[in-house]
């Protein structure tokens, strides 16, 4: 068994695993920060904004991802080293913890990161919400006005996007926009972060 500086059994592996996890902590609340910021463009029209705030969301998912996978090879050595499978939870890993501040501290790692993790799940949700909103009103320009026939009835009406090509490239580059964010945004599931929590 490892001891750690201080002499207790393990103690120095939790420290790294509670840094990891503040790392990871800090990501998924930046995460949080960017789609929340995504939304805020998002409902108030900004959807050529979009392009920036989706590549924002894009670049700390990464991160994200990569403090993932670094805490997930320190908490499999911690679960290996404390006599659990090397996939553990993290509330199977805080039951097994070193005695002293680790346990009360791992549950508190996993607390905030089920809340963090629930609020980026819902506001990621409302993201594609109201991109897909944008989308179908990209996808149906508005109406010009209706012009009367030789015959005196009223013609269809005539799309002013489909008149202006200036409009088109614009209503073109909306929809990009659109669809890069949706895809991203969908992106946020974080799978292996919920199977770590043991939400899954």
């Amino acid at each position: 068994m490892f001891l750690g500086q201080t002499g207790e059994w393990g103690t120095v592996g939790a420290d790294e695993l509670s840094a990891l996890l503040w790392r990871e902590r800090r990501q998924l609340e930046l995460l949080l920060y960017r789609l929340e910021t995504q939304l805020l463009h998002v409902r108030a029209g900004n959807s050529h904004w979009l392009k920036f705030a989706a590549a924002d969301v894009e670049k700390v998912l990464d991160n994200l991802r990569f403090d993932t996978l670094a805490r997930n090879i320190e908490s499999s050595a911690r679960a290996i080293e404390w006599r659990l499978p090397a996939n553990a939870t993290l509330p199977m890993i805080a039951s097994v913890a070193p005695p002293g501040i680790w346990p009360e501290l791992l549950q508190d790692h996993h607390r905030e990161l089920v809340l963090v993790l629930k609020q980026v799940e819902s506001t990621a949700a409302a993201n594609v919400e109201a991109l897909l909103t944008g989308q179908q009103r990209a996808g149906n320009p508005p109406l010009g006005s209706v012009q009367p026939a030789d015959n005196g009835v009223p013609a269809a009406p005539v799309a002013v996007a489909q008149t202006d090509n200036a409009d088109d490239v614009m209503l073109l580059a909306e929809s990009a926009n659109i669809e890069r964010a949706l895809a991203v945004t969908r992106d946020c599931s974080l799978p292996l972060l919920k199977e770590f929590l043991g939400l899954e």
